[in-house]
C-alpha cells in the first residue's frame, strides 16, 4: 500500500511534527510505503497534481482542518484515488460531521484499515468555487471577513466582531430559484449547506446529508436573545435547534440573487462580493475513505 499525506503545516496553528513522527513510525512498522506533501501557499494545486502523477498512491490522507480537506478533495476530483481525513486544524467541522476519529493517529489507522469508500458530495458555486461543508451570505460572512483581517485570534476576537455585527443587523432582500420555483425572501443570513453543523458544532440545519446528492439552503430570518441561547444549547443537544427562525430548501441546483453585491464565505474563506450565485451539487465527487460508523453512509445504504 502507498499512502500520500497532504499536510498543511500551519492550519489552526497546530504543530504537525509530532503526528508526522508517529505516522512515519506506524507506516514503517507495517511496511507501508509513504510520502509527505506539505502545502506552501505557492502553486500547491500544480505541485500536488505532479506528485500524484509521479507517486500514484493507493490512498491519500488529508492532514489539517476543513481548508486542507477541501484543497485535497478538489485536486483529487476526476481521479480514482480515495482520500481520508486526519483532523489537525483549528476547526475540524467536516471531519466531525463525517464521524472521523478525533485522535489523529487513530484516524490514520482507520484510513489504513478501511476498505469502505463512499461518494461524498461537493458543491460548486458560480462554476468557480468549491465547498464541501457550509457557506453563507449575511451576518456570519461579515464576522469571518472582519476576523480574518485581525492579527489577533481566539474566541475573544471572534466575539468582538460578533457583537459589532449584531449592532448593525439589517435584513436584506433576495430571491431563490430552486426546484422549479422562485421565492422572494428577506433575512439576516442565507446558508448553503452540504453538511449540518458549523465547525463550532452548532447546527444550521438538521436535515442535511453530505452523501445524498442534495444540499440545503437555509434562510435565517431573525436573530434574538432566545434564538442565540437555543443556538448555543443545540451544540450539545440538537433538540434545542431553533427551526422556527429558519426556512429550508433541499435541492440539487439553485440560483440566488441579491439586490446588491454581498459577501460570500465558503468553508471559512471569504470569496468576495456577489449579486448572483449559482450553486450546483457534484454528486459523489469525492471518494471518501470511511467506515460503517458513519451514519450518513449507513442512511444511503439503507435506501
Amino acid at each position: 500500500m502507498k499512502i500520500l499525506f497532504v499536510v498543511n503545516p500551519i492550519s489552526g496553528g497546530v504543530n504537525k511534527e509530532p503526528f508526522i513522527k508517529m505516522a512515519k513510525s506506524l507506516c514503517e512498522k507495517y511496511g507501508i510505503d509513504y510520502r509527505f506533501f506539505k502545502t506552501t501557499g505557492k502553486e500547491d494545486n500544480k505541485r500536488l497534481e505532479e506528485v500524484l502523477s509521479d507517486y500514484r498512491p493507493d490512498k491519500v490522507a488529508s492532514v489539517g482542518g476543513d481548508g486542507t480537506t477541501l484543497f485535497t478533495a478538489t485536486v483529487l476530483l476526476n481521479t480514482p484515488i480515495p482520500m481520508g481525513i486526519i483532523p489537525l486544524g483549528s476547526a475540524n467541522g467536516m471531519a466531525t460531521e463525517l464521524f472521523v476519529n478525533p485522535v489523529p493517529i487513530e484516524a490514520l489507522k482507520d484510513i489504513i484499515m478501511s476498505e469502505v469508500v463512499a461518494g461524498l458530495d461537493m458543491l460548486v458555486v458560480n462554476d468557480e468555487f468549491y465547498t464541501m461543508h457550509i457557506g453563507d451570505v449575511g451576518i456570519n460572512a461579515g464576522i469571518i471577513d472582519a476576523y480574518s483581517k485581525d492579527k489577533n485570534r481566539g474566541m475573544a476576537t471572534y466575539a468582538r466582531y460578533f457583537i459589532e455585527e449584531m449592532k448593525q443587523l439589517k435584513p436584506f432582500n433576495f430571491s431563490i430559484n430552486a426546484n422549479g420555483k422562485t421565492i422572494e425572501k428577506s433575512g439576516l443570513m442565507v446558508g448553503v449547506c452540504n453538511a449540518r453543523k458549523y465547525g463550532t458544532g452548532v447546527p444550521l440545519n438538521l436535515s442535511g446529508n453530505p452523501m445524498d446528492g442534495k444540499f440545503e439552503i437555509v434562510v435565517v430570518e431573525k436573530i434574538n436573545a432566545q434564538s442565540l441561547i437555543k443556538s448555543g444549547l443545540s451544540k450539545f443537544d440538537e433538540r434545542f435547534h431553533d427551526s422556527q427562525n429558519g426556512y429550508v430548501i433541499s435541492t440539487e441546483e439553485a440560483d440566488i440573487s441579491f439586490e446588491q453585491p454581498r459577501l460570500l464565505q465558503l468553508d471559512g474563506e471569504v470569496m468576495g462580493k456577489f449579486s448572483k450565485l449559482n450553486i450546483k451539487i457534484l454528486k459523489g465527487a469525492v471518494k471518501l475513505i470511511t467506515n460503517y460508523d458513519n451514519t450518513y453512509f449507513a442512511a444511503i445504504q439503507n435506501k
